[in-house]
């Protein structure tokens, strides 16, 4: 009964470890240049698919940015509330296989995102294979 006891705890202690894993959540951005915090992202899910979407821009001096450069259907929309994560799934320990907006210059690119502990998320946009492209740190909110 003991060790039965035992063997609950460790389950169930791994299964909140796992959770404590996802990217669903708020994410604070930053500025590659400056380093100062940009935006809040919140990351779904829906039909194990994990999509971004800006909730607030933290500039007050850009809150009405539109996203003028986008392709299709963003063009032009405002920024603040602007989806521009789109169609990860999750294989292991990485997010892959959707894409990435960037906002600022309208480019889009292919996304993967890996957790760095519990508060921390690598997000990396490239085109074509994954060795070259750019990764950010987002912040857990």
């Amino acid at each position: 009964m003991r060790n039965s006891m035992l063997i609950l705890l460790f389950l169930l202690g791994g299964v909140f470890l796992a959770q404590g894993q996802s990217i669903v959540g708020k994410w604070k951005t930053f500025d590659d240049k400056t380093g100062d915090a940009k935006s809040i992202v919140e990351i779904s899910e829906k039909g194990g698919k994990y999509h971004g979407t800006v909730v607030e821009i933290l500039n007050p001096a850009k809150k009405n940015s539109k996203c003028e450069q986008c392709p299709g259907e963003d063009k032009g929309k405002p920024i603040e509330g602007l989806t521009i994560i789109k169609n990860l799934t999750k294989k292991g320990e990485e997010y892959t296989g959707g894409s990435i907006i960037d906002p600022q210059s309208g480019k889009e690119y292919k996304c993967s995102i890996k957790t760095s502990g519990k508060t921390k998320l690598e997000v990396k946009g490239y085109i074509g294979i994954s060795l070259i492209g750019r990764t950010q740190t987002w912040t857990k909110m």
